[in-house]
């Protein structure tokens, strides 16, 4: 495949999606009592796009086994085996999605195999790897975004949870208060998670009972109420006390390596992340958790909220730095003055119009394609040189080289 395509995409259906977001980008009437959770852009096995090429529409990840050279340049089809190594997605959540975490490249090989030897079947319900990839990822907002990433500082956690502190979790505390580190974080979260369900439930009922009367003090608290009316059963209500709670606004962003623990609330935004599908769930949801396996992966390490800014490359585009090796995300922007020109050296990207109009001209090939809010395409590495012009807004994935 050696030209620009226009891509038609795998919408995902989760019971958490917003049933207006991703239609109304699309420009689609919404499924009438279907909620439209995530759009993906890309090659996963799962739901690959379709490209029409020679006449009849191919599945993305089936053109790239045949031309992995041409589509992905010869350094990324070398350097990831051939395979398209960034998922790119809509996700628009309604609902709050999972507690979570992502194993590492080595835990996610350890684990496809160990899971492969014993055939478990890849679409089991207590199946945990569903490929042999890591997941890094980062979050872009298109709306206020609502999101829990990583541990708290333990001192915040102490603090936060002595208001409302159940008497279940009086030892655990202590504990805590006597041992203030990762040790001590992962001790803490290991005798929460592993409690027994009536246990759980009465620290759960006595925590909501409590923190009615502090809902104003912190907005942690107002989110385990509302967390609470989700998934009144579930322990997950006491992570946003847990984990760091931020509102992403528009244009902002964050990155979130192998490892750490997160879940985001709500909101519309632009994610892209290693082409892996592998999650460790720790509440929040009626899904299978595996707790042994995703203490195994955790990082209990506290941290602070890094927001990610957008950071100009030239005057129409710019880049959210992070260090992942399998994608780079920029904005392009255009209006009828200015126009876009990208030549060479570049990887395989996929770009996703969110606003406006405009035409993509392959430069060397003399073609043009037509884009319009909602529709993406994907640009072989094997094209030359190209311009965007017209009044538009993308959002661009590409691989760092």
């Amino acid at each position: 495949m050696d030209r620009i395509r226009l891509l038609k995409n795998v919408v995902q259906e989760y019971a958490w999606g917003s049933y207006t977001a991703i239609p109304q980008l699309l420009g689609r009437d919404a499924p009438a009592g279907r909620p439209q959770a995530e759009l993906w852009m890309g090659a996963h096995p799962k739901a690959p796009s379709m490209v029409k090429w020679g006449g009849k529409w191919c599945s993305l990840l089936e053109l790239i086994s045949k031309n992995p050279k041409d589509i992905l340049g010869e350094k990324v089809a070398e350097k990831f085996d051939n395979r398209l190594p960034y998922l790119f997605k809509v996700l628009a959540a309604a609902k709050p999605l999972s507690i979570q975490a992502h194993p590492s490249r080595i835990q996610a090989k350890q684990g496809f195999d160990r899971e492969n030897r014993l055939k478990i079947p890849l679409d089991a319900y207590h199946r945990n790897y569903k490929d042999d990839n890591h997941k890094p990822e980062c979050i872009c907002a298109l709306t206020d975004f609502w999101a829990l990433n990583g541990f708290r500082k333990i001192s915040d956690i102490l603090s936060l949870m002595e208001k409302i502190c159940p008497p279940g979790l009086k030892t655990p505390l202590d504990l805590l208060r006597e041992q203030p580190d990762a040790m001590g974080l992962k001790n803490f979260f290991q005798a929460l998670m592993t409690m027994d369900g009536k246990a759980q439930a009465e620290i759960i009922a006595d925590a909501i009972k409590n923190v009615q009367n502090f809902a104003d003090d912190h907005p942690a608290y107002q989110w385990m109420i509302d967390l609470h009316k989700e998934y009144p059963k579930d322990i997950g209500v006491l992570s946003p006390i847990l984990l760091n709670l931020v509102c992403l606004k528009p244009g902002e962003a964050m990155f979130l390596p192998s490892g750490q623990l997160h879940a985001y609330l709500d909101g519309v935004g632009i994610e892209l992340m290693a082409n892996s599908d592998n999650v460790l769930r720790g509440g929040l949801t009626p899904k299978h958790m595996d707790v042994q396996e995703l203490l195994n992966v955790l990082n209990f390490e506290e941290r602070d909220i890094n927001i990610l800014f957008a950071g100009e490359i030239d005057e129409c585009e710019c880049a959210y730095e992070t260090p992942a090796e399998e994608f780079f995300l920029s904005v392009i922007s255009v209006t009828e003055e200015i126009g876009y020109h990208r030549a060479d050296h570049r990887s395989v990207e996929i770009i996703l119009c969110t606003d406006g109009r405009a035409k993509i001209t392959d430069l060397g090939k003399n073609e043009n394609v037509f884009v319009e809010r909602g529709k993406s395409i994907v640009i072989p590495a094997v094209v030359e040189k190209y311009r965007i012009e017209g009044n538009a807004t993308f959002y661009k994935a590409s691989v760092p080289l």
